[in-house]
C-alpha cells in the first residue's frame, strides 16, 4: 500500500479528524458576534481623528453615517456569496472558487500570520494599555496583559462552541449597555462651550473615511461562521443587516454624546475622547469607568476575532497536506483545536514584536492595513467573476443594483488600500514581506502533491 494510501486509512480511523462543524448558532449569536467584533477599540480612538477632519457637528456625523452606508454596501456583497457558498473558510473559499487554490492559500496564509494574528494582537495590547490604567504590571504591563488575554480566550474557545458564544454575548451585551450609559450622560450633560466652534481644523473627507471605516472594520467576519448559523441562507443577511444598522446607531449617538459634552474643538484636541468625556463630567471616577468599559470592549472584540480566525486556518488545514494538522475538527468539544493554537501562538509572537517596538497599537496597524484591504479587494471582485462564471446557479439572495454595487465596495476598498499604503510605515514592509514568504511555501505543497502523485 502506498504512503498516500496510509496517510487515507490514517484519516478515516481517526473520528475526531473527519468531525464538521455544525450549524449551533442562532441569529442572536451571529449579531453579537458580528456587534462584538466590530465596536472595539476604533470607536474610543477615532471619532477624535474624525473630529479633526471635520469642519463641523453636521460633518462629524455626516461622516459616520456614511460610514455605515458604506458598510451595508459591503454587507450586501458578502451576503449573497456567503448565502450561495455557506462554507466554514469564508472569503478563503470565495477566493479558491473565483481565482484558483494559489490565490486562496495566499489569503489564507495572510490571515493566519498577518490579518487576523495582527488583529488580535491589535486589540489585546488597546486591552493591556486600559487594564494597565486600574492595575499596572510593572514596565511591560500592557504587553503581560495582552498575552493573558490571547492565552486565556483562546483557552475559552478551545473548550467548545457553547462556551466560547456565551463568552461572547456577555462581553457584547456589557459593552453596548456601557456604550448606551456613556450616550445617555453625554446627552443629558449640560452643553460644552466649545460646542458653539464651528471647525476645529480643515481636513480631508477621504482621510476622516479612512479613521471612520477603520472602526466599521469586522463585519465581515460573518462569512466565517455561515456553515454553523442556523438557517444560514436566511440568518447572514439578516444578521450583517442587524448588526450595522445597531453598530451605526451606536456610532452617531456616541459621537452626538461627545460633541454635545465636549464641543468640537476640544474633540478634535483630546488624545482620549471618552476618557475626557467622562473626567469633565464624573471626574477621576468617570475615567476609571470608561477604562472598564473599553477594556471589556477590547476583551470582546479579541475573543469574537479568535472565534473567526481559526476557522480560516481550519479550512487552510482541509485543502493542503502541509498545514493539515490544522483540518482537525474535534468533535468533543466542537472547535478547530489545532487551528486555535497556531493561531493564538503567531499573536503571542506579534505582541513579542510590538513589545520590542514599544509602539504595540501602531505597529499592528501597519502590519495589518494593507493586506487586509487588499484581499478584501479581491474578495468583492470575486462576486463579479462567480456571477460571470456561473450565472445557472441558485441565488437566495442577489445583491441589488448589480453591477454597481460590488464595483461601489471595489472602489471603496481600493481607495484604502491606496491610503493605507501612503499613512503606514515600516510595519507595512514587514506585513508584505511575511505573505510574500508564503510564496515558496505554496511551490513547496504544490511540488509535494505532485510527488505523492507519482507515488500513487
Amino acid at each position: 500500500m502506498s504512503r498516500r494510501k496510509d496517510y487515507n486509512l490514517l484519516q478515516q480511523t481517526t473520528s475526531t479528524e473527519v468531525a464538521a462543524p455544525k450549524p449551533s448558532l442562532t441569529l442572536p449569536d451571529a449579531v453579537a458576534l458580528i456587534v462584538g467584533i466590530v465596536i472595539g477599540a476604533g470607536i474610543f480612538e477615532t471619532p477624535a481623528l474624525v473630529a479633526s477632519q471635520a469642519g463641523s457637528d453636521i460633518a462629524v456625523l455626516l461622516f459616520w453615517l456614511i460610514g455605515g452606508v458604506v458598510s451595508l454596501v459591503g454587507a450586501l456583497c458578502y451576503a449573497e456569496l456567503a448565502t450561495v457558498y455557506p462554507d466554514v473558510g469564508g472569503a478563503y473559499y470565495y477566493l479558491k472558487r473565483a481565482f484558483g487554490r494559489g490565490v486562496a492559500f495566499l489569503f489564507a496564509w495572510a490571515r493566519m500570520t498577518v490579518i487576523q494574528t495582527g488583529s488580535i494582537a491589535l486589540l489585546a495590547f488597546v486591552f493591556g494599555d486600559y487594564v494597565s490604567q486600574i492595575w499596572r504590571l510593572g514596565t511591560f504591563s500592557s504587553s503581560i496583559y495582552a498575552a493573558i488575554a490571547i492565552a486565556l480566550l483562546t483557552a475559552l474557545n478551545i473548550i467548545g462552541l457553547q462556551q466560547g458564544k456565551w463568552t461572547q454575548n456577555l462581553l457584547s451585551a456589557a459593552k453596548v449597555l456601557g456604550l448606551l450609559l456613556v450616550v445617555i450622560i453625554g446627552l443629558t450633560a449640560i452643553p460644552n462651550s466649545a460646542a458653539s466652534v464651528e471647525s476645529a481644523s480643515s481636513g480631508t473627507w477621504g482621510l476622516a473615511m479612512v479613521f471612520v471605516l477603520l472602526s466599521y472594520g469586522g463585519w465581515n467576519e460573518a462569512a466565517y461562521i455561515s456553515a454553523e448559523i442556523q438557517d444560514g441562507r436566511r440568518n447572514i443577511v439578516r444578521s450583517l443587516i442587524w448588526s450595522i444598522g445597531i453598530i451605526t446607531t451606536i456610532y452617531l449617538l456616541i459621537n452626538l454624546a461627545y460633541l454635545r459634552g465636549l464641543g468640537l474643538a476640544n474633540m478634535a484636541q483630546s488624545e482620549a475622547v471618552a476618557a475626557d468625556l467622562m473626567r469633565s463630567l464624573w471626574g477621576a471616577p468617570g475615567a476609571l469607568f470608561i477604562s472598564v468599559l473599553i477594556a471589556i470592549a477590547t476583551l470582546g472584540a479579541t475573543n469574537a476575532t479568535i472565534f473567526t480566525g481559526a476557522r480560516t486556518n481550519f479550512a487552510l488545514g482541509q485543502d493542503f497536506s502541509l498545514f493539515g494538522f490544522m483540518g482537525r475538527w474535534q468533535q468533543r468539544p466542537s472547535s478547530p483545536t489545532h487551528a486555535l493554537l497556531l493561531q493564538a501562538a503567531i499573536a503571542l509572537a506579534l505582541v513579542f514584536l510590538g513589545t520590542l517596538t514599544r509602539k504595540g497599537f501602531e505597529t499592528m496597524v501597519d502590519y495589518t492595513a494593507p493586506i487586509f484591504w487588499f484581499f478584501f479587494l479581491l474578495s468583492g471582485i470575486s462576486l463579479l467573476v462567480l456571477r460571470n462564471r456561473e450565472p445557472h446557479i441558485v441565488r437566495p439572495f442577489r445583491v441589488p443594483f448589480y453591477p454597481f454595487t460590488p464595483l461601489l465596495f471595489c472602489a471603496v476598498c481600493g481607495y484604502l488600500l491606496y491610503s493605507s499604503l501612503v499613512y503606514t510605515g515600516v510595519g507595512a514592509v514587514a506585513g508584505v514581506l511575511v505573505v510574500a514568504a508564503g510564496i515558496p511555501l505554496l511551490f513547496w505543497n504544490n511540488y509535494r502533491g505532485r510527488e505523492r502523485g507519482r507515488e500513487e
